[in-house]
């Protein structure tokens, strides 16, 4: 199978709705940047612009919309969470969306496999706070759990200065450690997404 077009999508979970300005956008904006380098098409989807319902279903109805952002995971091959950090958590909306894609372990494609094996799960994380890591833990055992695939080293993180109050978007630029960490991230899920592209897991009957 053609490893060529491979598409990313990047859900952007800030608690706050577009127009404003967001950390969490800014640093899905990098990923998919370092991505697009690697050949890979990437689009981003601000959850706050969304009508989520609450649910263990693909669509709750009611106006749920859900259903549109599942169409673009579906699309891709790659997933991009990224999240600000409060205290010490993941944003509630980031939460929501692991619990709609918790749906997925109910569906499966024609091998038997649930939906999204053979995607690949990344994160992207912000704060001026800490709790980068245990964000990026919770998150992988979710992914991992519905059925994506980590690659190593499959976040990326900014951490404020500890009582700070600055956030990534006020930085005058992007730290090197930041940019290169990000770019490693996007090589590693860009190679494993071509290796699950031509040839995905076992199947399940």
């Amino acid at each position: 199978m053609s490893t060529d077009n491979l598409q990313a999508v990047a859900l952007v979970c800030t608690l706050k709705p577009s127009p404003a300005e967001s950390s969490s956008l800014l640093i899905a904006d990098q990923v998919l940047t370092a991505l697009a380098a690697d050949g890979v098409d990437g689009t981003t989807l601000r959850i706050a612009d969304f009508d989520v319902r609450p649910g263990i279903t693909t669509d709750e109805g009611d106006g749920d919309q859900w259903p549109q952002i599942r169409a673009r995971i579906v699309e891709a091959d790659i997933v991009v969470l990224a999240t600000p950090t409060w205290l010490g958590h993941l944003s509630s909306v980031a939460q929501r969306v692991l619990e709609r894609l918790d749906a997925e372990l109910s569906e499966t494609d024609a091998e038997g496999r649930p939906a999204m094996l053979g995607k690949i799960g990344i994160a992207a994380i912000v704060g001026n706070e800490d709790g980068a890591h245990k964000i990026a833990a919770d998150t992988f055992q979710a992914l991992d759990d519905i059925g994506f695939t980590i690659p190593a080293q499959g976040c990326t993180y900014w951490n404020g200065e500890a009582m700070g109050g600055v956030d990534f978007k006020d930085l005058p630029d992007t730290p090197d450690a930041v940019r290169e960490t990000t770019r490693t991230m996007a090589r590693n899920a860009v190679h494993l997404a071509r290796l699950l592209r031509t040839q995905n897991y076992p199947a399940y009957r």
